[in-house]
């Protein structure tokens, strides 16, 4: 038996893949652009590993996708691959337009064709898995209930807008082809192997750096905090018992807001690697023009998955936060290597020093 996984040598793709052979899973087909944000480095550990199988190539390559199907029989596909950067989408919102729009419908495409040429017993039991996220629903107020399955789409940049396409696409698919599909939106997943251009490794590898920890504006916009693992063990869980055409929120039940996460991080390296002054590493910390249509709070309601699946985190945030700096501390050699020029051209675009608050 054989999974196909698009984007799986990105952040949440790669937690899965190796997650998912951790657990003793079937063979993997890894599929992977290996745009900036996708890392090899990160599967170096299942090289000669027999079960993972890595083919470098783009979900919107309808031949390659078609070959791949066909020469390895998946039971199931799993969509991780896209664009998933919010101030990325603001700068560049053709690149996510072409991923997550137009390769999400490709992708579809060839699953369906593959999924229609398959004996009905493997038909009933494929299953396609599509990774999205909770910025589809737009923002809450302070007093607003978190968002469950049932809330309407209301996305407010290029990026969870080309989310919202992809998962109408997805649910298009279900009722018009039959197509058995499973959708899942994640709250702001932290981790192992987050390339440091959002908000956690971004505040640790800067400390560490003795650079400036940039906020946006007051940093008290709020965000549901979900440990990457504990996402990949509800996937693995939507993927053996979800519905096909249900929809499943995955949160951590970790409200925080921005400004408290920086105060946490300096605190766990002010323990764990202490500055050899002394100085706490919360005096880099420096407010920046915030970016724009910065929705102001998003907040998870999983309880469906816990009743119709059992799934909960296994993760406080607070454990799951000090396993993250942890982790970082222990693997400095990993960082330095996706550091690349781009990636440093790109932080000094965004935060450049004339949009410090004063």
């Amino acid at each position: 038996m054989t999974i196909l996984v698009t984007g799986g040598a990105g952040f949440i793709g790669a937690n899965f893949v190796l997650d998912w052979l951790a657990q003793g899973g079937e063979r993997v087909v890894n599929l992977d652009k290996l745009t900036y944000a996708g890392n090899l480095e990160t599967l170096a550990s299942l090289q000669g590993d027999a079960r993972h199988v890595f083919v470098q190539g783009d979900i919107g390559d309808t031949a390659l996708v078609a070959r791949l199907l066909a020469e390895h029989q998946p039971r199931a596909v799993l969509n991780f691959a896209a664009e998933s950067h919010v101030d990325r989408s603001i700068h560049s919102p053709e690149d996510f337009i072409q991923t997550n729009i137009v390769g999400t419908f490709r992708l579809l495409e060839r699953v369906r064709t593959h999924w229609g040429s398959l004996p009905e017993q493997d038909k009933a039991a494929f299953r396609l898995l599509h990774v999205s996220t909770d910025e589809v629903y737009g923002s809450l107020g302070a007093g607003d209930a978190a968002f469950a399955e049932t809330h309407r789409y209301e996305p407010n940049s290029p990026y969870s807008a080309s989310k919202a396409a992809s998962n109408h696409l997805v649910r298009a698919y279900h009722h018009t082809y039959g197509l058995p599909v499973l959708t899942t939106n994640c709250s702001n997943n932290y981790g192992p192997y987050h390339f440091p251009e959002k908000l956690i490794p971004l505040m640790i590898v800067n400390a560490l750096a003795g650079k400036l920890l940039p906020v946006y504006g007051d940093g008290m916009q709020v965000r549901d905090w979900l440990y990457v693992k504990d996402h990949c063990s509800a996937i693995r869980r939507v993927l053996e018992a979800g519905r096909p055409g249900e929809v499943y929120n995955v949160g951590g039940w970790n409200e925080k807001p921005n400004l408290e996460i920086v105060h946490t991080v300096c605190a766990l390296l002010d323990e764990l690697r202490p500055h050899a002054d002394g100085q706490p590493y919360a005096s880099q910390l420096s407010h920046v023009k915030d970016r724009p249509g910065h929705d102001r709070r998003y907040a998870i309601d999983a309880g469906k998955i816990e009743r119709e699946l059992g799934w909960r985190p296994a993760e406080t945030f607070a454990s799951g936060i000090r396993k993250t700096v942890q982790w970082y501390l222990a693997n400095p050699e990993w960082v330095a290597h996706v550091q690349s020029g781009a990636y440093r051209d790109w932080v000094q675009k965004q935060y450049t020093a004339q949009d410090a608050l004063q």
